[in-house]
């Protein structure tokens, strides 16, 4: 489970490094379990820096935040804000929305769903009850436009990426990497293990809110098949 007590916040210790001339990194939890309470606190302060002018791209990662300035001379007023931001920010949560994504389990849409059967010593239909019974957070967006990372997997379907990444992965491909589900909103190389396919849009760049899902979301995966 995530922690999400107002306790918990205000006993990080932050810590803020640079990375390359231009950015810096916000990193409350290097030795601390991931939090939704954390992330939310994240992208609240990315909103707010976006807003300023000495501010060229804010980007929340998982429990952390780097920040890109325009101007290296800028950095230490930066430094400043972000402790300030940090112990302003509200630590209410955010509404959430709960999406369900349809999925179609093993075949050709999820050619890896025997062998994470295999590796974890269950039957296809097992994976599928574990996969789809998880009610999963969306910590924040990235690696595609639209390609969200999402926490809560059970920690019975941890497993390995690929040896040898694919070449070509389907959009809507769902897949496990280590610790992690995801979908792939966009055809590309990749070495997580698939094992099913949506056809749930997650990414269209024509809408006025062009990623279908947002961090603070949570997502339910329904089965509408499984193939083996």
């Amino acid at each position: 489970m995530m922690r999400d007590s107002h306790r918990f916040i205000p006993s990080l210790q932050i810590n803020i490094y640079p990375l390359g001339e231009r950015a810096l990194v916000l990193d409350p939890t290097p030795d601390a379990a991931l939090s939704w309470a954390v992330q939310s606190k994240l992208c609240w302060i990315a909103e707010q820096l976006r807003q300023l002018p000495i501010v060229e791209e804010a980007i929340p990662g998982m429990n952390n935040l780097t920040i890109v300035v325009r101007e290296t001379r800028q950095l230490k007023a930066l430094q400043a804000k972000l402790d300030s931001l940090w112990h302003s920010a509200p630590t209410e949560e955010i509404d959430s929305r709960t999406i369900e994504i349809p999925v179609s389990y093993g075949g050709d849409g999820g050619p890896d769903l025997l062998s994470v059967a295999q590796f974890h010593h269950l039957s296809p239909e097992e994976v599928v009850k574990l996969h789809s019974q998880a009610s999963y957070q969306v910590f924040f967006i990235g690696f595609q436009p639209g390609f969200a990372y999402l926490e809560g997997l059970s920690k019975r379907l941890h497993t390995p990426r690929l040896a040898t990444p694919r070449l070509t992965i389907p959009a809507g491909s769902v897949g496990i990497g280590g610790e992690q589900t995801g979908i792939y909103p966009l055809a590309s190389p990749g070495g997580w293990q698939i094992i099913g396919q949506t056809q749930q849009t997650l990414f269209n760049p024509t809408s006025d809110t062009p990623c279908l899902l947002k961090p603070g979301d949570k997502v339910r995966f329904t089965p509408v098949e499984i193939a083996l």
